[in-house]
C-alpha cells in the first residue's frame, strides 16, 4: 500500500513546474491560452442564455397561470351569482303575478308594485336583463314554446303571449322566456 502512496506524490511531484504550479490535467486545454479562454467564455456565454431563455419561460409560464388562476375565479364568482339569481327568480314571477291581481287596496297594490320596481332595479345592477318577448319573433335560443296557436291575424312565428318572462345575466341566458307562438293556418 505504502508503495502505491509514494507512487502517486512522486508523480504529483513531477507534474509541479519549476514555479510551483501544477501542469493542468491531461485532455484539458492548455489553461492559459487564448483558445481555452474563449470557449470558456463561450460556453458560459451559452449556459446565461440558456438559464436566461429558463427564466423568461418560467415567467411567462407563471404569468399564464396567474391569469388563468384570475379567470376561473372571476368564473366562479359569476357562476355563484347566476346561481343567487336563479333561486330568486321565482320570488320575482310572484311579484309579477300578485301584480296583475286586482285588490281594492289602491296603497297597498302600490307598494307592492314599489317594492317589486326596487327588487328589479337592484337585481339589473347586479346584471341582471329581462328578455323582452311579445310581439317577437319566436327564437328557440331564447323562448320556449308552451303553446302553439294556429292564426292569420298576425305573422308566422310571431309571440303572442309570455306565460314567464324569461332573464338573460351579464350577457347570458339565465331562463328562457315561456311563450305562446302564432302558427300559420293549414
Amino acid at each position: 500500500m505504502e508503495g502505491k502512496e509514494s507512487s502517486v506524490e512522486s508523480r504529483e511531484a513531477a507534474a509541479k513546474n519549476a514555479d510551483g504550479t501544477a501542469d493542468p490535467p491531461a485532455g484539458d486545454p492548455v489553461a492559459g491560452s487564448p483558445d481555452a479562454t474563449t470557449a470558456e467564455r463561450d460556453r458560459l456565454v451559452e449556459e446565461k442564455n440558456e438559464l436566461t431563455d429558463r427564466l423568461l419561460r418560467r415567467q411567462a409560464e407563471f404569468e399564464n397561470y396567474r391569469r388563468r388562476v384570475e379567470r376561473e375565479r372571476a368564473d366562479l364568482l359569476e357562476y355563484a351569482n347566476s346561481e343567487s339569481l336563479r333561486a330568486i327568480l321565482p320570488t320575482l314571477d310572484d311579484f309579477e303575478r300578485a301584480l296583475k291581481v286586482e285588490t281594492a287596496d289602491k296603497t297597498y297594490a302600490r307598494g307592492m308594485e314599489l317594492i317589486y320596481q326596487h327588487l328589479l332595479e337592484a337585481l339589473k345592477k347586479l346584471g341582471l336583463e329581462p328578455i323582452n318577448s311579445k310581439g317577437q319573433k319566436f327564437d328557440p335560443h331564447l323562448h320556449h314554446a308552451v303553446d302553439m296557436v294556429e292564426t292569420d291575424e298576425v305573422e308566422d312565428h310571431t309571440i303572442l303571449e309570455e306565460y314567464q318572462r324569461g332573464y338573460n345575466f351579464r350577457n347570458r341566458q339565465l331562463r328562457p322566456a315561456m311563450v305562446k307562438v302564432a302558427i300559420e293556418k293549414k
